[in-house]
């Protein structure tokens, strides 16, 4: 509460500062010509008043824990400050609870502690609280001090916003870069543990190593085929249902609905994302597993109670939002001159569609696909409830198979340690994973560059 109040208040001298920056550029206006707009004035004004102050507030946030627990553990006694430094962590982690969460103490060490680690906390707030509001009045003083005729208010506040713009693109990449370098270091620990052949051939997954080297199941399988056996053919059912579905969707849509009928369809198609995936999870395992174990036994066939189809069927109603609004969006930004040109020449509407049309959007759908697929890899929640866990090779849709992501969810629950083989299987799977939407990704911008070239 006492951190929403502080950043209220800034932002409120922040707005405060804009308005003084701009009434001072209006006010020395008639002494000479403004170099930038009076709003610019206000946001140079504003700049140096709110961005010295945020700055400091957020290293407060990123050091604050650190130096308080290291404060905390300098004032505890001598014999608890010798623990192990997994004992210690536990200790600063309990001692963290009782002082912000109000938790009983288990000791008087601890709660001395805790009533230690609560005024260190509120005295370094308040300490910064006023550090941050001193600098934002002279921050806001300085900058309007310096508002003059000739003064280049714009491009200063542009270098700031570039600079912002700059960070903000540096820290996604920055951890774009640390997420592929933390699967890699985990897999590398993995790998040499279990040989990379058995893990990308191995025809068994049965990753259950116990904690400990006497119990039964010391030794795990980590054969991954039937995870990528069964991750394809669910993201393929689940293809085969959206992609023609959101394709034909978006073509009416774009081509052939009134505007009127657009305005619903468009909409309600939309709709069919914003549902949360364990709906569709309970729709999947009340509604489409039992009607399909019915159909299938009117047939004459064995649908297990999971099974890909099911999952596949519910994923793919799930995606086609993707397909079809990319795609609408696609068809309907094709230049009206290329429609013309081919009623021009006597072609009917399918005829224009098929030829024209459609191979005129083709990047952009397949994007849509691509973003579809994406989409139908990563999914968990549906396997999870429709399809199962169980690690069966097979190419049966009628039979339970499970996917990487949910075995990295399985692998990464539970009270194993972090650094088994079996956590640590995980990351691998992560690693495969991303290697497979990097390569789906390159081949798909290969096919947008050879069609957009020639559309240009």
């Amino acid at each position: 509460m006492e951190l929403f109040i502080l950043v209220a208040a800034l932002l409120l001298i922040t707005s405060l500062a804009y308005r003084l920056g701009r009434g001072k550029a209006v006010a020395v206006a008639g002494k000479g010509r403004l170099r930038s707009l009076p709003r610019y004035h206000g946001y140079y004004v504003a700049v140096w008043c709110g961005l010295p102050a945020l700055v400091l507030l957020a290293a407060w946030l990123a050091f604050q824990p650190l130096v308080l627990e290291n404060l905390v553990v300098a004032a505890l006694p001598e014999e608890l400050k010798t623990l192990q430094p997994d004992r210690l962590g536990l200790l600063t982690n309990e001692i963290r609870l009782v002082a912000l969460h109000g938790h009983r103490a288990n000791s008087p060490e601890v709660a001395a502690a805790a009533v230690h680690f609560k005024q260190l906390r509120l005295m370094a707030f308040a300490a910064m609280a006023v550090v941050a509001l001193a600098l934002a009045i002279a921050g806001m003083s300085w900058g309007r001090r310096h508002i003059v005729p000739g003064l280049p208010a714009r491009e200063a506040v542009e270098r700031v916003v570039s600079l912002a713009l700059m960070a903000a693109s540096t820290v996604a990449i920055l951890t774009t870069i640390g997420i592929v370098l933390s699967l890699v270091f985990e897999s590398i620990r993995f790998f040499q543990a279990v040989p990379l052949g058995e893990f990308l051939f191995g025809l068994t997954w049965s990753p259950q190593v116990a904690m400990r080297a006497d119990q039964a199941g010391s030794s795990g399988a980590f054969g991954a085929v039937p995870l990528f056996a069964g991750t394809l053919l669910i993201s393929l059912i689940a293809m085969v249902v959206a992609v023609p579905l959101g394709l034909l969707s978006a073509v009416y849509m774009a081509e052939y609905a009134e505007p009127r009928v657009r305005a619903v369809i468009k909409p309600l198609l939309e709709m069919l994302a914003g549902i949360p995936t364990v709906v569709y999870g309970f729709f999947a395992a009340l509604t489409v597993a039992p009607f399909c174990r019915e159909f299938g036994a009117s047939l004459g066939l064995s649908v297990a109670s999971e099974s890909a189809l099911v999952a596949g069927l519910v994923m793919g109603i799930m995606i086609i939002p993707f397909i079809s609004s990319l795609s609408d969006d696609i068809i309907t930004a094709v230049p009206q001159s290329l429609r013309e040109g081919s009623f021009g020449l006597g072609a009917t509407r399918s005829e224009t569609i098929l030829q024209v049309v459609l191979p005129a959007a083709l990047p952009g759908i397949v994007g849509g696909v691509l973003l579809a697929v994406s989409r139908a890899i990563g999914e968990t929640m549906i396997v999870v409830m429709a399809a199962g866990m169980a690690a069966n090779l097979t190419f049966n849709p009628l039979s339970a198979v499970t996917t990487v992501t949910v075995q990295i969810v399985t692998l990464l629950v539970g009270d194993q340690e972090f650094d088994s083989p079996k956590t640590l299987a995980a990351f691998a799977l992560g690693l495969v994973l991303f290697c497979s939407t990097l390569a789906l990704n390159a081949v798909a911008l290969h096919v947008v560059r050879k069609y957009r070239e020639q559309y240009d």
